[in-house]
């Protein structure tokens, strides 16, 4: 259901389980938070790419297989303290992820998108959340990340309607970060990117912007200082001033 590569300090993970349009199983879910805890505790590991396999990123949630445990309560869906790639009933992930879309992307699959920190997409990639069809609501994270990536108009638009809408639009109002004709290709190309960078100074940009999203400027500022003094006895710092100064790619070890 969840297939697993190392390359080069990419962990790619694919959505695996086409027969059912990628839609996501208890099972499913399972794999792939573990996927991504695997990736999240290697530290070889320095960023995660999520993509699907098959004609469609994933038809959102099995309802028919989710549902009934959802019913009974949220426990036991993860194990405890277990890495919930949705970051609403576990533990989040420490380490970037970039998330390749095409063809259909529905319901629980946007929710992933939310929670990634760069989306791609194929121009011909569509989007729906349709869970006031069902007499449900966006479980996933969504009601507060839509509000918070694309402002209250255009998440209510789509949230109260259930309407599809096309790549051009996820890009205009912020849903996606990019538009290419091979989202694999182009998200992978980003991840080699962020994995050439310091390890330690990437996951502590993640930090401090999840601070300031979720607690306000603010509190993000108190951080700062602190940080700065934490990062500054850094091998990997004191390796990015010295390839600076010497004019060569830095050589980075997240030490």
């Amino acid at each position: 259901m969840i297939s697993y590569e190392l390359d080069a300090g990419i962990s790619k993970i694919g959505l695996n389980r086409p027969e059912k349009r990628n839609a996501f199983s208890l099972e499913m879910l399972r794999q792939l938070g573990s996927a991504m805890e695997r990736a999240d505790a290697d530290p070889t590991v320095r960023v995660m790419m999520v993509y699907a396999h098959g004609p469609v990123f994933t038809a959102g949630l099995d309802v028919p297989d989710v549902f009934p445990k959802l019913t009974s309560g949220t426990e036991g869906l993860f194990a405890e303290n277990a890495l919930d790639p949705w970051a609403t009933f576990g533990r989040e992930r420490d380490k970037p992820l970039v998330v390749a879309v095409h063809g259909r992307c529905l319901t629980l699959g946007i929710e992933l998108m939310l929670a990634a920190d760069i989306v791609v997409a194929t121009p011909d990639a569509t989007f729906a959340q349709l869970e006031v069809t069902r007499g449900l609501f966006p479980f996933g994270g969504g009601t507060a990340r839509w509000v918070q990536t694309v402002g209250w108009g255009n998440a209510m638009r789509y949230l109260l309607t259930a309407d599809s809408f096309d790549a051009a639009e996820a890009y205009r109002i912020g849903l996606v970060q990019q538009v290419a004709p091979n989202a694999f290709d182009a998200a992978l190309e980003i991840c080699r990117r962020i994995a050439a960078q310091a390890p330690l100074g990437v996951r502590t940009t993640l930090q401090n912007a999840r601070t300031a999203l979720r607690k306000g400027e603010r509190e993000a500022a108190k951080q700062l200082l602190p940080l700065i003094q934490r990062l500054a006895s850094t091998r990997d710092v004191q390796e990015g001033v010295a390839a600076f100064l010497e004019k060569r790619p830095p050589e980075f070890r997240g030490e």
